[in-house]
């Protein structure tokens, strides 16, 4: 049993070495395809997405105060307010939300 965590341990190292080396070692010049330059432009923001999404439905007491604070912060970034603002304005949305259920 031991031996096999080490030969999963040497996999997975060997995996991410790969997906680092190997864009390196394969890709020497600039990449010009404007579709392939929109895709790595996107690649960051959906990753975070992706990361912190479910944090925010999980993340409150009720599922109702984390989709209402998440609903009230997406508005709240479209009409321009800063990242602060938004950030305490849905940790009150999710306060009231919970003081009231």
């Amino acid at each position: 049993m031991r031996h096999n965590v080490y030969l999963y341990i040497l996999g997975m190292w060997g995996i991410s070495y790969l997906i680092r080396v190997l864009p390196l070692t394969l890709i020497r010049r600039e990449i010009t395809n404007k579709t392939i330059r929109s895709f790595l432009f996107y690649v960051p923001y959906v990753t975070l997405a992706v990361m912190t999404f479910p944090s925010i439905l999980s993340a409150t007491q009720t599922p109702v105060s984390a989709a209402l604070a998440l609903v009230a912060g997406l508005v709240m970034a479209w009409f321009g307010l800063s990242l602060f603002q938004v950030s305490v304005l849905c940790c009150a949305v999710v306060f009231v939300v919970e003081l009231i259920l």
